[in-house]
């Protein structure tokens, strides 16, 4: 049997501006923007590269998911991002106005730095070592 996660929810206040972060500022690639309904469209982007899991871009609709956006890990670090350059990707990433919470560091997995997206989650810039 194998399988695999095709897509993680991120709640987000608006599709177009999550679009311009994670498209325009991260430079992520858009898989696919079909409309639903008036209030409601399946967005997913990826990292360049990307060939399994998704980022489903889910507009908030209720409250409960409005409190919810920037904090769905209750603070912790959210999502991954690997990369094979590090030193390209962050500063690729700093120069377009990515907001790193830290200043990069070497751990024993890994070149790694943290960001946050414009709602508040928080993000690894990391690449593994081999």
């Amino acid at each position: 049997m194998a399988q695999h996660i095709a897509a993680l929810a991120l709640v987000v206040p608006d599709y177009d501006h999550a679009l311009a972060f994670y498209v325009g500022t991260l430079g992520f690639d858009l898989v696919e923007d079909t409309v639903l309904s008036p209030e409601k469209r399946w967005v997913l982007v990826a990292p360049p590269g990307a060939r399994e899991c998704r980022i489903l871009l889910a507009k908030a609709a209720s409250a409960e998911q409005v409190r919810a956006i920037g904090n769905q890990t209750g603070g912790r670090v959210f999502l991954f991002l690997a990369t094979d350059d590090f030193d390209r990707d962050h500063s690729r990433m700093l120069g377009a106005g990515v907001q790193f919470l830290e200043p990069p560091r070497t751990e024993v997995y890994g070149k790694v730095a943290q960001f946050r997206d414009p709602y508040g989650n928080k993000w690894d810039l990391v690449q593994y070592r081999r």
